[in-house]
């Protein structure tokens, strides 16, 4: 059984008060008093545009974009220059720089 409708936004923000106050949520707290919990829930939502209370948060999907293709890494050792992909694996760029560096 749903409950019975909330009729006033008097009779609304009395019984969301007491929600609040219940420490219950406010589903519970309108299964054990009578309640829709959908009007109230409305009432809820009615009562907060008009008295100025931000909106409720809403989820957002997100939606990955292909990464930009960066410039590769130029790296200058000595008369030498080698140039690196973005996704470059830093220990081999170590071990051309060491033997670079002995040249």
């Amino acid at each position: 059984m749903a409950g019975r409708k909330i009729c006033s936004a008097e009779e609304a923000r009395a019984c969301l008060a007491a929600a609040e106050c219940s420490g219950l949520t406010r589903g519970a707290w309108a299964r054990r008093n009578g309640i829709d919990g959908r009007s109230l829930n409305t009432w809820r939502l009615n009562l907060g545009r008009r008295e100025g209370e931000p909106a409720p948060l809403r989820l957002v999907e997100v939606v990955p974009v292909p990464a930009t293709k960066a410039s590769p890494t130029r790296v200058l050792c000595g008369s030498f220059e080698v140039v690196v992909a973005t996704e470059f694996d830093e220990d081999d760029l170590a071990r051309v720089l060491r033997v670079l560096a002995t040249c």
